[in-house]
Parts: C-alpha cells; structure tokens; sequence
C-alpha cells in the first residue's frame, strides 16, 4: 500500500515506524528536515522536505497514485486543508486526519466529501481521556482495552504475592471461578514474554493479561492481586484538552479537583465544569498538595505536556500519600523506565493514537488495533468472512486453524437473535461468518500473516 504521511512528530515517525515493517510504501512530508533526516536514516521510507497541504509537496510525495493520506501534523488546519487538497485535486482514495480542537470535532456536518472530505478523524486527546477512564473504572488494572463495543475487555494486571491464584498453574483458574469465562492471553515475566497453556505457573509480579466479559474483569482480577476498592476521590494536575475531557467525564461519579497553572485557563475550567473544583496553581507545591488532602486522594493524574512537570508531580504525590498516581509520558523512551516505581501506571499518548491509526491502514476487516509492549506485540479485532470454501477460520474449530507463532484467538463475539454473545476461546470453538475474532499476537511482525489467514478467497465472491 502506498502511504503519504503528513507530519514526523512523534504520532507521525511512530505510525511510519509501524507501516514500514509491514512492506507499505511510505512517504513522511515535514517541514523539519531534521526530523526527516532522523527517520530516514532508521528506516526504509521516503521523506519530502516542504508544507503538507501544498498541492506541489504532495506531487512530490507522490500523492497521484497514492492509496491512503494520514495527516497527522499538530496543526489542525493544515491537516483538514491537506485532505482537502488530495480529495479535490487528487482523489485520493482515503484521507485521515488528526484533529484536536473541540469545535471541530462537535459538528458533524463539517467532515463529508461535501464539505472537508475526512474518511476518518483521528482525536488523539479523546483517545487518550478515554483509556484513562476505563483505567479508572476498572482499580487495579495496568492497562484496559474495548473490544465489540466493550462487551470483551483484556485487562493487564500485575499478579501480586498472596492472590489466590499466585503460585498455581492457568488450568486451576476454572476451578476457582466455575462460572467465569476467561482466557488468559499472554504473560510477561521479567519483561520477557510467555506464551501460556494451562500448565503455566503463574508468579508473583508477572504482567498477565486476560480477555473476559466486562460484568466478570473484576472476579478475575480479585484471582491474581488484593482486589483495591473503587475510587472516590481523584486530583488531575493539568487542564489541558486531556485533563478538561477527563474532568468532565468524572465530576459526575467522582469528586474531582483539577490543579490547573494558567490563570486564563484556570477561569476557563472553572466556567465549563459542572462539579469539579477547579484550583489555579502548581502541582509540585507540596504545600498545596497538602491543603487539599493528598493522603486522602485515590488517584493523582499528571496530565500536563511536560513530561518532567508530570513526572515530579506523580512523584510528589505519592510521597505524600496518594494511592495510585498516573503521569502521561509523551516521549515513549521513558514510559518503561518511570512506570512501577513511584509512579504506578504511566500512559502514552502515541501508544493510545498509533492504534487507532493502524485500525484504518490494515488491510481485513479490523474493528479495532491496539499497540501493546510499546509495539512490540497487539491486540486485534476482525471479523471473520466467507464459508469454510472461501475461509481459513470460518467454519473451523480454533484447535484448526494455522495460527502464527506466539499468536492465540482470546474470544469472539457472534450476534444472534437475543443478542450479543461473548464466547471465550476454547479449543473446540467453531468459527462463524460475521464473528468478531480477538487475536493476541506477541510479536508483530507476523500481522501480514494474521490478515492472509482472515482475507476471503475467489470462491467466497
């Protein structure tokens, strides 16, 4: 597939980063030849030095024959022009874009090919407010990810000493919970991961993560770690479009404070939140950690765009008594190195986007693409198509199929007449046309394999 890429950000050179593996032809246009230089040098990818939505840059990209415009530059303007330009001047056949500014995004007559002629929005700030959402609907999860609307979540926890299922193997996990259905899909141990069968023993500070029901993640979560009681009380440092979305979304179940530095936008805050207090000063003030009762708060955010504001903040707060604190890390070099110390979960922007993204690039029928391991592994949701004739799944048990190494079918959800039906894995599982098939592949490298193995053969048309 043919790709021009607007944009080698940090969204952008991740994006390039993944599609380059997967044989795509891929174009990065930016006006930092720096950045370009950079990318070039690490991967097999063209760059174009020059403005993105210029009709003379794209031509030069090669926009003419191109499949697919991904406008992923942190201007919001200059992405929906871009599209604008390679659907009226180039018809190119796909057009996807990063916007961020509410305005936008709240009028749903702006974006059709009557109008700005965006196939697909990208809202990284809404990806980003939502995951933390479902992090805090879900207490002592690491990370919580909606497949099939959120009918089937895969939770990641870490297995803690003295959970009832610490020090047994998987195939005892039925026996504990008898009428709980779920599947564990990978753990990773010592950051190496395992693939696990029924006779893997489960150890004190391994990652597991699990797919279940949404209605059964807390009983399976209570199986691997001392089940934390749901929160009350959160402070967000940070008012940005993150911490305002988020904030909103709370102040409805939760007591909420935003510590926010801005004057202007502390006011701002104040005149569109509904219950959240809105306090106007500095996160790191330890004496105003103090007034607002630090130690008695459930979860303190970080969600400022300085990765060190947001890092000496989380650690702030937990020195002074906060119980979980979470601190969004925009550089993903150091999510690995500050998440599990003082800081408990730190989350990736990128990460949170670039799956978004690569849900609408892949080829097959996918719903839904989550980037795990900070790339290294995924989370995917196709539909299967076809008849056993046409099909490599359909009509098949999952003990049949020819799966890749270190990939594994977690459950499908299959619509019927009352509903839907959320089926975990097992060996003798059947696969139907128009299920909803969760696969979870260690390594990504093999996700030109998972496509072949879920296209349609001729017989099928």
């Amino acid at each position: 597939m043919k790709i021009i890429i607007l944009g080698a950000g940090q969204v952008g050179a991740s994006l390039a980063e993944n599609l380059a593996d997967e044989s795509n032809d891929i174009t990065v246009i930016d006006t930092d030849n720096t950045r370009l230089r950079e990318l070039r040098d690490r991967l097999d990818i063209g760059v174009v030095n020059g403005e993105g939505s210029h009709p003379d840059v794209l031509v030069q990209a090669g926009v003419e024959d191109a499949d697919m415009l991904v406008a992923v530059t942190n201007n919001d303007e200059i992405n929906m022009i871009a599209c604008q330009v390679a659907h009226s001047l180039f018809r190119t056949p796909t057009k996807i874009a990063r916007v961020r500014a509410t305005a936008y995004l709240t009028n749903n007559k702006l974006f059709s090919n009557d109008a700005i002629p965006i196939d697909v929005l990208i809202s990284p700030e809404q990806l980003v407010s939502d995951y933390i959402h479902r992090l805090i609907e879900t207490p002592g999860a690491l990370q919580v990810l909606d497949f099939a609307e959120g009918k089937v979540q895969l939770v990641a926890v870490k297995a803690y000493h003295g959970g009832p299922l610490v020090g047994q193997e998987l195939r005892f996990l039925r026996q504990h919970m008898p009428s709980v259905e779920t599947r564990v899909a990978a753990i990773y141990r010592r950051g190496r991961a395992i693939m696990p069968t029924g006779s893997t023993l489960i150890e004190a500070d391994d990652e597991v993560f699990f797919l279940a029901g949404k209605s059964d993640i807390r009983a399976v979560i209570s199986e691997l770690r001392r089940m934390e009681t749901a929160y009350k009380r959160i402070i967000i440092a940070g008012g940005g479009n993150i911490g305002m979305r988020l904030a909103r979304k709370l102040e409805g179940r939760y007591s909420v404070r935003v510590i926010e530095h801005n004057k202007g936008r502390a006011n701002h805050l104040s005149e569109h939140l509904e219950r959240a207090i809105v306090l106007h000063g500095s996160a790191s003030d330890q004496d105003l950690l103090a007034e607002e009762n630090i130690e008695d708060t459930d979860v303190f955010l970080a969600l400022t765009n300085d990765d060190e504001a947001n890092i000496m903040s989380s650690m702030l707060a937990k020195r002074l008594g906060a119980r979980k604190v979470m601190a969004l890390i925009n550089n993903p070099a150091y999510v690995d190195l500050v998440q599990g110390g003082d800081i408990d979960i730190a989350i990736s922007p990128q990460t949170t986007t670039i799956g978004s993204l690569l849900t609408h690039v892949r080829r097959g029928d996918m719903v839904s693409v989550y980037s795990l391991r900070r790339g290294a592994a995924e989370a995917i949701e196709l539909i299967a198509h076809g008849d056993k004739n046409s099909s490599k799944v359909v009509g098949r048990a999952l003990e049949d199929i020819d799966l890749p190494q270190g990939a594994n079918i977690g459950a499908l959800v299959r619509e019927t007449e009352s509903g839907s039906e959320v089926i975990i894995a097992h060996d003798d599982v059947v696969v139907e046309s128009g299920d909803h098939v969760i696969v979870f592949l260690l390594n990504k490298k093999h996700i030109r394999d998972i496509e072949k193995l879920f296209q349609v053969g001729f017989t099928f048309f």
